[in-house]
């Protein structure tokens, strides 16, 4: 089983000794390095250095950053087939007759290579086609040594139990797109407060991480870069990808669904002592969502946000559940409510300074990560839709290419930092057992749209000006029947 790799493997580059090879035209050998990596250099000359020998293997940050990066600029799919056919070439696998002392310390690389790609990005070998790529270098060389076959199926299995593993994809969400618009409540039989289902604030923190987790796990690496792919000039086409961001896209869909959640919960008792008492119990999952180290949970909470578009995507980030107009209006409600913890958390995720203050807070659990004694302290789920447009103005901020038509790989470096990092906090085993009772509600309870929950504010705490008092007459004519 190749080992997962860390943060330290992914975007910290040691000492990188090329193979010894001609420099490709236009390029110099004295070219500078950045962190032991190349700040730039031709398409071909990076493909060069992620190809194994006999006496040279590439640091395993610059292997990540490559393939993550590369398929910008080249599809997966053909870039395993110009590897193959260099390691043939060079190696001169083609031969009737193998220098086998050679092939030996070659082949080793080669599988340790190969294993490392599958494990971190094993889409790029859905198509059958990779899959003949890989036995047939791996064939040419299995004469020298008897253990490589069986290494190589031991690797093809443990790819096809992750494909199979991806290919389930998360649980699906039941209202996410099209959330219920009527005041009444839904028939009893499939509808129940959240407090019904989970009173307590602690467990309720620990199920949202759960789901957050299981969620983030189907989440690629090549996700991050192929949500924003432009077209190469030198190539002439965009890559094309299949699915291309899709769990990123629920993922943020997840985010949608729980602040519609947490504010359909407030507006759906008629009484302001029920809905005040909803808030306070958010409140505290909200605080326990922070110590666990759930941000993504504890902004769709409580966040203040004027309602985000993530490009160049389509989807709308909204603002969270408390922070929803129809939910921050009710003034007799908040009035009943001890804020003080609410006013802490909103000063934690406050978006000044470009969220300065959550970030310290980040930095603070991707220590205590690092310095963890049990798997609880291990935690660490980023606000995603940040880190979504982190990575979105790092990408449109600098140049894929330099004018001299070399590839920026001083750009990518930091773009592997940034994923490099979220993929080590995603594979953090949930260490909370899950309460299929609360996440099957997390995922399926009925949702009001927006016009339900101001229908439902209205009706809760009458309108104060005009403006509302034509929206409520409007809502309870088009929603209710009733003038």
């Amino acid at each position: 089983m190749p080992r997962t790799l860390s943060a330290s493997d992914m975007v910290t580059p040691g000492s990188l000794s090329p193979p010894p090879t001609e420099s490709t035209e236009g390029e110099q050998a004295g070219q500078p390095l950045l962190d032991g990596a190349p700040s730039s250099a031709s398409l071909d000359t990076l493909i060069q250095h992620l190809v194994p020998t006999a006496d040279y293997y590439p640091e395993k940050a610059y292997v990540f950053t490559f393939l993550l990066s590369s398929r910008l600029f080249i599809e997966p799919r053909e870039l395993l087939a110009r590897v193959c056919h260099l390691c043939i070439e060079q190696q001169q696998l083609d031969k009737p007759v193998l220098d086998k002392a050679r092939v030996r310390k070659f082949g080793a690389k080669l599988l340790q290579l190969l294993a490392e790609w599958t494990e971190t990005f094993p889409r790029d070998f859905e198509e059958e086609s990779t899959i003949g790529h890989l036995t047939d270098v791996v064939g040419r060389i299995a004469p020298c040594d008897e253990t490589y076959g069986n290494r190589m199926h031991q690797l093809l299995q443990t790819l096809h139990q992750k494909l199979a593993s991806l290919g389930q994809g998360p649980e699906g969400l039941v209202g996410a797109d099209k959330p219920i618009s009527y005041r009444t409540k839904p028939p009893a039989s499939i509808h129940r407060e959240l407090l019904g289902v989970c009173s307590d604030p602690y467990t309720l923190a620990q199920q949202l991480t759960h789901v957050e987790l299981e969620r983030l796990r189907h989440i690629g690496p090549e996700e991050f870069v192929q949500a924003f792919v432009n077209k190469d000039p030198l190539v002439g086409t965009k890559p094309r990808f299949s699915d291309k961001s899709n769990n990123v896209e629920a993922y943020v869909k997840w985010f949608n669904r729980l602040c519609y959640l947490v504010a359909t919960e407030i507006c759906m008792p008629a009484k302001k002592k029920q809905r005040a008492q909803v808030i306070e119990f958010f409140i505290d999952v909200a605080r326990e969502c922070f110590n666990i180290g759930n941000f993504n949970s504890l902004m769709a909470i409580i966040w203040d946000c004027p309602g985000w578009r993530i490009p160049p995507s389509s989807i709308r980030l909204l603002p969270a559940g408390m922070n929803m107009s129809p939910v921050s209006r009710l003034k007799k409600t908040w009035a009943k409510v001890k804020t003080a913890k609410f006013f802490i958390l909103e000063h934690q995720m406050d978006p000044t300074g470009n969220f300065c203050n959550y970030r310290t807070a980040l930095r603070g659990a991707a220590h205590r990560s690092l310095t963890a004694h049990s798997s609880r302290e291990k935690i660490v789920i980023p606000f995603f839709s940040l880190l979504i447009k982190d990575i979105y103005f790092l990408n449109e901020g600098c140049a894929n290419r330099l004018p001299n038509g070399h590839v920026n790989f001083e750009k990518f470096l930091e773009l592997a930092k940034q994923v490099g990092e979220f993929i080590t906090w995603k594979q953090v085993e949930c260490p909370f057992e899950q309460d299929p009772s609360i996440t099957h509600y997390l995922y399926t309870a009925p949702i009001f749209s927006e016009d339900g929950l101001y229908l439902a504010s209205y009706e809760s705490e009458s309108p104060e000006n005009q403006t509302e008092k034509e929206r409520w007459r409007s809502l309870r004519s088009s929603i209710l029947g009733k003038t």
